[in-house]
């Protein structure tokens, strides 16, 4: 890191701070590649994660189905589905004190989201909130899935109260897409 702050849009922050936390206690999902650290965050550029790589997040989904949609989603955009990538698929159990809750899609849309684009690579705005929820030290946004009818639970990764690992298993891709064909 560069030491440097980001400047945080005024009119997110001020909605942000007018919104209660909450806590969040349960299980989630995730699915990582084989050999990662289940619990392991990540810096990269994503939706809910600033491309300055600031702060680690962890993606996972209240769901079981909605975090193998997520991994699904990313790897039917190869042009051949990666045959040889092996993945995991685990249950964690999350505890947190400071969660932002954006369950709904149209939740987001006071914020500057467009919610018709929500379902595409424009990030700029999901990661200008995170960024400012981050600054305003929340450990977490429950936010909508964008692959799946479900919600994300996108945890913080230094800030988060409990994190186990439940269990992990192999993801059957080839199953997985089978039940999801259209």
């Amino acid at each position: 890191m560069t030491g440097r702050r980001s400047v945080h849009d005024r009119s997110i922050l001020d909605a942000l701070e007018a919104i209660d936390p909450e806590r969040f206690a349960g299980e989630v999902w995730r699915v990582a590649r084989k050999g990662r650290d289940a619990l392991r965050g990540s810096a990269a550029n994503g939706r809910w994660s600033p491309s300055s790589g600031e702060f680690e997040v962890l993606y996972t989904s209240l769901e079981r189905d909605g975090a193998l949609a997520e991994i699904g989603y990313r790897l039917s955009l190869e042009p051949v589905w990666p045959s040889r990538i092996e993945h995991e698929l685990h249950l964690i159990e999350v505890e947190t004190e400071r969660t932002l809750r954006f369950a709904e899609l149209q939740s987001l849309a006071p914020l500057g989201v467009a919610i018709e684009r929500y379902h595409t690579f424009e990030y700029q705005t999901t990661q200008a909130i995170a960024a400012a929820a981050y600054f305003l030290e929340f450990d977490s946004l429950i936010v909508p899935s964008a692959r799946f009818p479900c919600a994300n639970l996108v945890i913080f990764a230094e800030r988060v109260t409990r994190l186990v690992l439940r269990n992990s298993q192999p993801v059957d891709w080839d199953s997985w897409r089978q039940q999801h064909a259209r």
